[in-house]
């Protein structure tokens, strides 16, 4: 008797729509077994990653400019687009194309509203309803790039699904608790959140970017010596920790590189010599302790070009250097290598610099000024009780943002006046920090030095789907007004904190709710549109414009 057939593979995850240029695409898939993955003809065997099976295609040849709807196969067999999809089929458009350059950007996606009752208070999802948005817009009007700025998942605060999917593995009673705490567990926390279907039809069509920030591993992760110190202790952190950056190579970061940057990456070339039946679990798990033991051997970080505008994603989580007296957001051969990037974006003449960073460069004036002054008193008090109390504050109220980091705060600030003085060249029309973390959006703009040639701009937009509670709300409403700002550098001035040569103005916010801030880019004019569901916690599934705000002096 011959043996029953076998029903075909099934998609569990995907299509995600990562790295386009002119003349390639990359799209990643997560499967229920060994098979072939095919798009466009183009084609790809599996990997697995403890008993997760995942794939990566890399399309190729072709044209500049262009649109090209796709399917995906599995050993044959057609698995998207759905056959009773609501949505436009999913396409790739690679850059080229004349028009506006349209860029959406946020973070801070706490899971999926499907398994987030309302009784929780987190208002609709803004990915969900821009999805939609976007879905009724032509196609012209369509973003061409979709940027997310970390706390793609939380690892530390999950649902009551996930909460019993955990249990049903483990005691929650003992540590880590109601937390993710391995590979595994973080392979159910992205199914959770990528699942639905708006949120999946969009990351099948408009390519993503990504990066990490603190929840993808645990809250405050790396915000200093103390906590690590503390945390990497305890008996669980070694299984949290690689599971979390194995999980977000696979995820995330393999979706952020070029075809020629997959040819030239180690781990990924390790990851497809393996046999065809070979776990790739161990390879990837040495590859996160090395990661979380010695940063300068993974770089998270990347660029994105597109044509007029450039994208320097920066890793400001992984790559902390975090001796008191040494403290750096990045160390000196990461950070030379974002000033490179600037250097040669400028060199290749683009109209706009973007530098992503999960967390904001420029915040109001009088928590950067807190922050400057906890860290002046944790470094010169360290070991005594001063500097430990100011640890605890640093911990309590995440203190941890590039102000609390004051020499990479003013080594970034120092590589934007450059860029802006025109001193690697013709300065682009604007050079833009985009940023998320704070659950609320706002825009401030570089007033001082002098004698910039670009705009510089930070614009902050958070969260895609959590809340900001009512204290929070008040306190970054209160941190941008002249008494609390003339407070803060009295406290930091009493601690005689180093003051900063750069001076920066609000320009717009603060916005609450869930958010979506799109640019637009159309030659040397640019424009931040942000888009609001749930405004001031007004309980509405609608996403509706709260500004359109002119960037650039074209």
């Amino acid at each position: 008797m011959p043996p029953p057939a076998r029903s075909a593979p099934t998609l569990l995850l995907g299509p995600l729509l990562r790295h386009v240029d002119p003349v390639s695409a990359t799209l990643w898939v997560e499967v229920d077994r060994p098979c072939e993955v095919s798009v466009l003809g183009r084609r790809a065997r599996t990997f697995s990653v403890a008993g997760h099976h995942y794939a990566l295609v890399v399309v190729e040849d072709l044209e500049p400019g262009s649109v090209t709807p796709y399917e995906v196969h599995l050993d044959g067999t057609q698995v998207w687009p759905p056959e009773d999809s609501p949505f436009p089929p999913s396409r790739i458009r690679t850059p080229g194309r004349p028009g506006a350059f349209r860029l959406a950007f946020g973070s801070c996606r706490y899971a999926s509203p499907r398994t987030v009752p309302r009784s929780e208070g987190v208002p609709p999802d803004a990915l969900d309803r821009y999805a939609v948005h976007v879905a009724g817009l032509p196609e012209d009007r369509w973003p061409d790039a979709l940027v997310l700025l970390g706390d793609q998942v939380y690892a530390d605060e999950i649902t009551d699904s996930m909460r019993e999917q955990f249990a049903a593995r483990r005691d929650l009673d003992a540590a880590p608790g109601a937390q993710a705490a391995d590979f595994e567990e973080y392979t159910r926390l992205y199914a959770e959140s990528w699942r639905d279907a708006e949120v999946r039809w969009l990351l099948s069509t408009i390519p993503s970017s990504m990066i990490f920030d603190d929840h993808e591993m645990i809250d405050d992760w790396n915000t200093s010596a103390a906590w690590r110190d503390e945390t990497t202790r305890q008996a669980w952190w070694t299984d949290r920790i690689t599971g979390g950056l194995a999980s977000y190579w696979v995820y995330q970061h393999l979706g952020n590189l070029s075809p020629r940057e997959l040819a030239e990456n180690e781990t990924w070339q390790a990851v497809r010599a393996l046999p065809e039946d070979s776990d790739a679990e161990p390879l990837l798990r040495a590859m996160a302790e090395r990661a979380d033991a010695e940063p300068v051997g993974v770089r998270w970080s990347y660029v994105r070009h597109w044509g007029d505008a450039r994208l320097i994603m920066v890793d400001s989580r992984a790559g902390r250097v975090l001796q008191e007296s040494e403290r750096r957001m990045l160390d000196d051969d990461e950070f030379d290598w974002v000033e490179a990037a600037m250097r040669e974006a400028v060199t290749d003449g683009v109209e706009h610099l973007v530098v992503g960073t999960s967390l904001p460069w420029l915040l109001p004036h009088a928590i950067h000024s807190v922050e400057r002054w906890n860290e002046t008193l944790a470094v010169r008090h360290h070991g005594r009780r001063r500097g430990r109390l100011a640890e605890k504050l640093r911990q309590a109220a995440d203190l941890e943002h590039w102000a609390a980091f004051g020499n990479s705060f003013e080594r970034l600030g120092r590589a934007l006046v450059a860029v802006a003085r025109g001193e690697h060249g013709r300065p682009p029309s604007t050079a833009l920090v985009l940023s998320g973390d704070v659950h609320h959006a706002y825009a401030a703009e570089l007033v001082h030095p002098g004698g910039l040639g670009s705009r510089v701009h930070q614009l902050t937009v958070s969260p895609l789907h959590n809340q900001a509670p009512h204290p929070i709300r008040a306190g970054f409403r209160i941190g941008w007004s002249r008494w609390a700002r003339s407070f803060g550098e009295w406290l930091a001035r009493r601690a005689r904190a180093e003051p900063s040569e750069l001076q920066w103005e609000k320009q717009a916010g603060p916005f609450f709710g869930n958010q979506v801030g799109e640019l637009v880019l159309d030659g040397r004019e640019a424009r931040f549109v942000l888009s609001v569901t749930g405004k001031d916690g007004v309980d509405d599934d609608r996403l509706v414009e709260v500004l359109d705000m002119p960037l650039s002096d074209a």
